[in-house]
């Protein structure tokens, strides 16, 4: 059985590139194919309908035709352009730091409901009186869980006992906290505070709205960026 010639999808544009002097090619996140990549004939042009509705990181709806290399973009309709996120310099800058991430981290034609709806839910959480990290680091956590990295915070990834509260160590090339019997210097671990640990265990279970009640002071803060980029 054939696939039908048109179809359409609800998506996140993640970015776009000039492809000549009009047309444009948009790498899309979607709710049913996951990420893929389209031509927007014209939407270079002033005037263009399918301009405004192709601009990251805007949610759409759209309806393509199959094409012999890429598909067509054919209609598009804006479901929520983020005017609040990107009349804030801090938001934006989130915005399009979440969207590079979902782009290296995933590969075209490998559907994953789960981590559309936190990509849309985290923008929609965006917001300029929203200034601390935590909606940075909680994607970030949620991220891995959904790519089936999800690193192990419970119990030693090593011997597997069970963490005393105390001096343990976070090493990302073994998939999470280590105990100090465990720790090793080819591990390439860090410390990690009980605190740390605590945020990190609750974040992997939570929502957001739980995960932003939060407080954490700047040493907090920046422990938790740094063990989130280190992973």
């Amino acid at each position: 059985m054939t696939s039908p010639r048109t179809y359409q999808t609800q998506a996140i544009i993640i970015k776009q590139t000039k492809l000549g002097e009009a047309d444009k090619i948009v790498t899309l996140y979607t709710l049913e194919f996951g990420k893929l990549k389209a031509v927007a004939k014209g939407a270079c042009r002033p005037g263009s309908k399918l301009g405004g509705n192709v601009e990251p990181p805007n949610y759409s709806l759209l309806m393509l035709a199959r094409g012999r290399n890429l598909d067509i973009i054919t209609q598009s309709q804006t479901m929520d352009g983020f005017s609040s996120l990107k009349g804030d310099l801090w938001c934006i800058s989130c915005g399009f730091y979440i969207l590079e991430l979902i782009d290296v981290s995933t590969t075209e034609g490998s559907p994953n409901e789960p981590l559309f709806d936190l990509l849309l839910d985290t923008l929609k959480n965006l917001s300029p009186s929203n200034g601390d990290e935590t909606v940075l680091r909680y994607f970030e956590l949620q991220l891995l869980h959904h790519l089936g990295y999800r690193p192990q915070l419970h119990k030693c990834v090593v011997c597997s006992s069970s963490l005393k509260p105390g001096l343990n160590f976070f090493s990302p090339g073994q998939g999470g906290v280590l105990c100090p019997g465990c720790n090793h210097a080819e591990f390439a671990s860090r410390t990690i505070s009980i605190d740390a640990l605590k945020v990190l265990r609750l974040w992997q279970d939570c929502n957001y709205s739980t995960a932003s009640r939060v407080k954490m002071s700047s040493k907090l803060s920046s422990e938790l960026r740094q063990l989130m980029q280190e992973y």
